[in-house]
This record gives structure tokens, sequence and C-alpha cells, in this order.
């Protein structure tokens, strides 16, 4: 990692607040694809079945 001098604090918790961001994002993405593909599969469960 370069030497950040005094700004050292900043630019790491800068990167954190990034990757807890993007982390989030990738949660939620993951949760909803579960979601809609347990949705779909009920769904047609109560089409095949009438």
């Amino acid at each position: 990692m370069p030497d950040l001098g005094k700004y050292a604090f900043e630019v790491t918790a800068a990167y954190a607040g990034s990757f807890a961001l993007l982390g989030a994002i990738v949660f939620a993405s993951w949760s909803r694809s579960r979601k809609a593909r347990r949705d779909l599969a009920a769904a047609e469960g109560r089409r095949r079945n009438g």
C-alpha cells in the first residue's frame, strides 16, 4: 500500500465504506434473486396444478 501520509485514515475509511456498500448491494441482489426464484417456482407449481 502506498504511503498516504496524513490522509491515511480518510483514504482507508473511504475504501472500507466503498467495500461495505458494494457488499450490501451484492447481498441485496443475491437475496432478491433467491426470492424471485422461489416466487417463480411457486407460480409455476400453481399453474401446473391448476
